[in-house]
């Protein structure tokens, strides 16, 4: 009995030194931390230049003046000491200061009589007399979110994202026609669409990295959103083929997958649109919905592609419609109203990623059913297939460049 009470003693012991190990050194390092933070590293040299980055996220116009949303990323507190615009000193009103700590966001209010149309120029120097600019390109008064602006973007989104989806997916009984071949083909048809997709999400997100504060790491985001998401759905596509003890290989789910990723990649088109619109570009949106629509119609074809050995009813292509388009009007409301840099450009890397696991399923489809049938995976009416894909979006992608 005693020697079992002292077997136990030891094995608590071991477990509490082996917990012991794993923190120390946790504890060590974030005692050193604290021990520079605090003392400092000895080296008792000035800067040469005051250390500030302050960021202009957001400019709006209204019957009050010009208001800038704006954002110390800087390692270091900053006052705003005079605000100029348009190359005169102007009175502002700053909440909650003009003094603004690390990653303290506040807004400045000019009370400036911007003209319709002209360009303006905002500069904020701060007391060190770093100066930090804003500009507007054409004047024009922002929305004001109300019912019926928020209705009014829900249905550009529906425009943009769910019809031309409904529209591609009405091709379905025209490709059911296709031989095993021919469906092969269609398929790599839609590797081609989501690859132009993929290399088109990943400039977005970087355009939108380049804007975001530097501290945030932008372009970081995109990469890091992108890897995890699609590990993530890796994972959790052989986790359900273990649990389901089935292929993942299954038409309707991977009918799914590609409305997801592209759903994710339409988010990101509604955010172009909506914050065209936020900034007063009514044309520059207007163009954007004509050129979204005509882009997105081929995406149905895509999400449609690995149903064709499948019989599904109207309701599952109203839900893929409704799971690729839907996005496109959250992505509109996110545009118009809370549009953020550093936010889209993760968004974007999400999206990216998901489209890239969609294509490795997708490809694994190809080679299995060629396996089953004896028949090249790598055949002329594949890359056929392939290319016409890339060139369909590439040309309608023409119609949306600006």
């Amino acid at each position: 009995m005693s020697n079992n009470v002292q077997t136990e003693n030891k094995g608590s012991t071991n477990k509490f030194k082996a917990i012991l190990w794993g923190i120390l050194p946790l504890i060590l390092l974030i005692a050193i931390i604290t021990t520079i933070a605090k003392v400092g590293t000895g080296i008792e040299n000035e800067p040469a230049a005051p250390i500030e980055v302050l960021n202009v996220e957001k400019i709006t116009l209204n019957d009050e003046g010009i208001q800038l949303k704006v954002l110390n990323s800087g390692p270091e507190e900053i006052t705003i000491a005079q605000v100029v615009v348009d190359g005169a000193f102007w009175n502002a009103e700053f909440s909650p200061s003009d003094t603004l700590q690390r990653f303290e966001r506040g807004t400045v209010k000019i009370p400036y009589p911007w003209v319709q149309g002209d360009p303006h120029e905002v500069k904020l120097i701060t007391s060190n007399g770093l100066i930090f600019t804003g500009e507007v390109v054409a004047a024009a008064a922002t929305p004001e979110p109300n019912g019926k602006l928020f209705w009014q973007y829900a249905l550009i989104g529906f425009y943009v994202g769910v019809v031309p989806v409904g529209l591609g997916l009405m091709w379905y009984p025209f490709l059911r026609r296709f031989s095993v071949r021919g469906m092969h083909a269609i398929l790599a048809l839609t590797i081609g669409l989501l690859f132009f997709l993929v290399i088109d999400t990943f400039q977005e997100g970087f355009e939108m990295a380049s804007e975001a504060p530097g501290v945030f790491q932008g372009t970081g985001l995109v990469w890091f959103g992108a890897l995890l998401s699609c590990l993530f759905l890796i994972a959790v596509d052989q986790s359900n083929e273990r649990k389901l003890n089935r292929s993942s290989l299954d038409g309707r789910r991977v009918s799914n997958k590609i409305a997801t990723g592209i759903g994710l990649h339409n988010f990101g088109e509604g955010l172009a649109i909506g914050s065209a619109f936020a900034v007063g570009e009514a044309a520059l949106g207007t163009f954007l919905i004509i050129g979204f629509t005509l882009h997105n119609i081929t995406e149905g074809v895509g999400i449609a592609a690995p149903l064709l050995k499948d019989r599904p009813n109207w309701k599952t292509f109203v839900t893929l419609a409704l799971i690729a388009g839907g996005p496109a009007i959250i992505g509109t409301w996110a545009g118009g109203f809370i549009f953020n840099d550093t936010l889209a450009a993760l968004f974007f890397g999400i999206g990216a990623g998901a489209i890239l696991q969609v294509i490795y399923v997708i490809s694994k489809m190809i080679l299995k059913e060629s396996e089953k049938r004896g028949l090249s995976p790598v055949s002329w009416m594949n890359f056929g297939g392939l290319t016409a894909g890339i060139l369909i979006m590439y040309v309608t992608a023409l119609m949306v460049k600006f």
